[in-house]
């Protein structure tokens, strides 16, 4: 039975024409099961689209590990990857392509690990109270609005310096009005730190492998006030584009006043740090968070805006332009503006990864390749997992590629239907379909990773985009070229305004009713598999379109399912806060413990406050004893030094005792969750039916959770 069809298309097998169209469609889903070898040799024309999909399945078979791996387990990967390697270049054709993708994905797990131990930095393992110095090599915002620091270069008082972290994060409380951070200042400061925090809940994320990759040791807060001890070393050519982004993000502020200032500095140099937490809520609310997250939108508008100035600029030559390559200069120009703005905005991965996509594409029109094409996304993703594995797990990297895949995915068909649309209307109805497209390939994603969905991010989007390219982006390169001749204050004039109208758009959708959407959190092997059913749709045919739809159906029952298993009973790390479901949802012992709370009540797929959840009726008593009912038992939460006392009494009566103290044993029979037995569980969650899941069980032990 021959095929003929194009990689990605449907395929009909022959004999199937004369059939009915239903006839037709159950004949090519089924296609690939009556032909599976020649199914495999056809294939082999995807195994470039296929290398990041495999590689990114052994980074994320090491992210799931329950153990860490040892020797062996490595030895064993090396072994696969060199068999599989031989069998891919020298093995029976139908054999090459799986051989080729185990290859890949072994290749992946020894990445990962290898990664893992390469950033390996010695972290903090108990609580600390005393001086600290070192050296500001980041200086971003808190969700409480106040300024942190990040040092390395870090000395801690009475801390062996084969013991100290690498690096460590500050909170400045109290009154820092005399102190300026600058990037590269060495600084003292008396401050209290601790271990990066365990999750929240079991399967909540986790902190501790973030801070593990960052080299992040410690962190804390000080109310003491922080001292200057050196200003920054002129020849510390590291800190130079970080201190080159401080002094024009102060300069774009005080031209540009207020948050449309700070979102202004956001977008043009990649500092956040002006922003206040309530323009981050309105952004994350109205769906248009990424655009002050420096991204493919940022430096795709930067680079098409440098290539066309220059392209068209040189036309203006006359006769020399039609015998110079302009194309290719424009291309070496706009490459050249987008490594400054890397070089500028920092290596956060997302700036990363767009520098990769734009060089790539820049690169293919040097080389008159086609600049768009899911063979460009394939290499950006595998170069970009080759060199952070650990960038598989952040949504950033999830929610950019699925964006651009689906949008090159739908240039072809978005070309020949515009063919029919009035000439006028296309740019607003290719905006209209680019927003819709991106919004749906980025919305499981979110939904999965912050457990809420802006109903409105579409139309948001729709209004704030536009000004994103049509005035921010342009004017500030013309401001950036105009600057050196003091004749920027027009340019950042129409900058401030572009973004005083982005923030106009959030804060708008952000008040309507309903403008946010709850989801629950789904179980872990939901993403993964609405993924793999996606790149399926995309890159196979036949029956292999048929398992991909089947496992993007089997995702969407267990998410639908996710709710009726969500934890009847969660206990906070170190017993900072109880929560009980109810039939009006989580009920929370204490309104306290902001982030955990919020983090437990949105995974319930919950829009309450914590003083609603704090007020539904389930826990009664003083605020540091309360009493609730759970399997028809006993359950305290106690806080406080009176829980010595009030124990023996309580635990007598039997149930669950939760408690931030620390005791030897259980004085009765109750089943007693005290600061000792926490620290080796961490946070703790109970089914309806009793059964106990902890994060020691759920996270294993890893390099990023080990005491």
């Amino acid at each position: 039975m021959a095929i003929n069809a194009e990689p990605g298309d449907w395929a009909l097998p022959e004999g199937a024409k004369g059939a009915g169209r239903s006839s037709r469609l159950i004949a090519a889903l089924f296609a690939g099961l009556s032909d599976p070898l020649g199914a495999l040799v056809r294939a082999r024309a995807q195994l470039f689209l296929w290398m990041p999909v495999a590689l990114g399945g052994g980074v994320g078979a090491y992210f799931t590990l329950k153990v860490e791996p040892g020797w062996l387990i490595y030895l064993t990967a090396l072994a696969i990857c060199a068999i599989s390697l031989t069998l891919w270049l020298r093995g029976s054709v139908w054999f090459r392509l799986p051989a080729a993708l185990i290859a890949l994905a072994a290749l992946g797990l020894l990445l990962a690990g290898l990664r893992a131990h390469l950033v390996a930095a010695p972290v903090l393992h108990y609580r600390y109270y005393g001086p600290v110095a070192g050296r500001i090599v980041k200086i971003d915002r808190a969700r409480s609005d106040l300024i942190r620091l990040t040092l390395d270069q870090v000395r801690i008082d009475r801390v062996a310096p084969g013991n100290t972290p690498a690096r460590v994060r500050v909170t400045l409380h109290g009154d820092q009005s005399e102190f300026t951070p600058e990037p590269g200042a060495q600084v003292m400061l008396t401050a209290n730190l601790s271990p990066p925090p365990p999750p929240a809940a079991p399967r909540d994320y986790d902190f501790r492998r973030t801070a593990w990759f960052d080299r992040l040791g410690a962190i804390g807060y000080t109310r003491a006030p922080v001292m200057r001890v050196a200003p920054p070393d002129p020849g510390d050519w590291a800190m130079a584009a970080h201190r080159a982004r401080m002094r024009l993000s102060t300069a774009i502020q005080s031209r540009i006043a207020g948050q449309p200032g700070a979102v202004a500095a956001a977008l043009m140099t990649g500092d956040r740090s002006g922003l206040s937490e309530a323009t981050r809520e309105a952004m994350r609310r109205s769906g248009l968070a990424h655009l002050i997250a420096i991204s493919g939108l940022h430096m795709g508008i930067l680079a098409g805006f440098v290539f066309g100035l220059v392209r068209y600029g040189l036309a203006l030559a006359g006769q020399p332009a039609l015998i110079w390559p302009t194309k290719k200069l424009a291309a070496i120009a706009a490459l050249i503006a987008a490594s400054a703005y890397l070089w500028l905005a920092g290596p956060a991965v997302s700036t990363q990864r767009a520098w990769i996509m734009v060089s790539i594409m820049l690169l293919a029109v040097l080389f008159d390749r086609r600049a768009l094409s899911l063979r460009t996304v394939s290499l950006a993703a595998t170069l970009l997992l080759i060199w952070q594995p650990e960038s598989l797990t952040a949504p950033g990297f999830q929610m950019s590629f699925a964006a651009t895949t689906a949008l090159i995915v739908m240039l072809g068909p978005w070309t020949r239907a515009a063919r029919y649309l009035p000439r006028l209307l296309r740019p607003a109805l290719m905006l209209v379909a680019t927003s819709l497209i991106a919004g749906a390939a980025t919305a499981p994603i979110v939904a999965a990773q912050f457990h809420r969905l802006s109903e409105y991010g579409v139309l948001a989007n729709l209004f704030a985009v536009p000004a994103m390219g049509l005035v921010i982006m342009p004017m500030g390169v013309l401001a950036a070229l105009l600057a050196p001749f003091g004749l920027s204050g027009p340019a950042l004039w129409a900058v401030g305004q572009g973004t005083a109208w982005i923030l106009r758009v959030a804060r708008w959708v952000s008040d309507l009713d309903g403008s946010v959407l709850a989801i629950v959190q789904p179980g872990p092997c939901v993403l993964p598999l609405i993924a793999l059913g996606a790149l399926g749709l995309i890159l196979t045919r036949g029956a292999g379109r048929t398992a991909s739809i089947g496992l993007i159906a089997t995702a969407c029952v267990f998410w639908l399912r996710a709710d009726d298993e969500r934890p009847a009973l969660l206990i906070a790390p170190e017993g900072r806060q109880v929560g009980v479901m109810t039939p009006l949802g989580r009920a929370l012992s204490k309104p306290g413990a902001g982030f955990i709370s919020g983090r437990w009540l949105a995974a319930d797929g919950d829009a309450a406050t914590l003083e609603v959840a704090a007020a539904r009726p389930a826990f009664s008593g003083p605020r540091g004893a309360r009493i609730a009912q759970f399997r028809g038992a006993q359950l305290a939460h106690f806080t406080g030094k009176a829980v010595q006392y009030a124990l023996p009494a309580v635990c007598a009566k039997g149930g669950i005792v939760v408690t931030s103290a620390k005791f030897d044993s259980a004085t009765g029979p109750c089943d007693l969750w005290d600061a000792q037995r926490q620290r080796e569980t961490g946070a703790v969650a109970i089914s309806a039916a009793g059964e106990i899941t902890t994060t020691a069980q759920v996270k294993g032990r890893r390099l990023w959770t080990r005491p």
